[in-house]
């Protein structure tokens, strides 16, 4: 029997998927009309500019990192994983929010590729996940051995 360990490297990629998005654009605002092709009317849009999002970003990230030395306790590695999922889902919703709320009168906000790092994020977390239950089922299988 061996215990693989791939979930601490899923966990790992998560963290740093979700840490890119937190200073990547995740979006750009243009104004529409006649000054469409000047590059002063075009406004990226960043995590970080918003402090909530910030926050959020770098608790999943922070959450995701402690989670890969807590493989003693596999139960609380699990509810840790599952909750770094929902915060990702949490930082997802207040992007489209930020977004969705820049479009008016005159502005146009497009999505950039960045966005796509959280989707990537809750795939690895969700890997890290299944790697954790196989592992701890590989457990118990050798303690009923014993």
């Amino acid at each position: 029997m061996v215990i693989q360990r791939w979930q601490s490297v899923w966990l790992l990629v998560a963290a740093i998927l979700v840490a890119l998005f937190c200073f990547l654009p995740m979006a750009y605002v243009s104004m529409e009309g006649p000054e469409i092709m000047n590059p002063d009317s075009v406004t990226f849009m960043y995590p970080s500019d918003n402090w909530v999002m910030l926050i959020v970003g770098l608790l999943v990230t922070a959450l995701l990192i402690i989670n890969i030395f807590s493989f003693k306790d596999t139960r609380r590695q699990k509810m840790m994983t599952i909750v770094a999922v929902i915060l990702i889902a949490v930082l997802a919703a207040c992007a489209c929010l930020m977004v969705y709320g820049f479009q008016g009168e005159g502005a146009k906000a497009e999505w950039m590729g960045s966005i796509l790092l959280l989707a990537g994020a809750v795939v690895f977390a969700l890997l890290a996940y299944r790697g954790i239950s196989h592992d701890e089922k590989l457990l118990k299988a050798a303690d009923r051995l014993r």
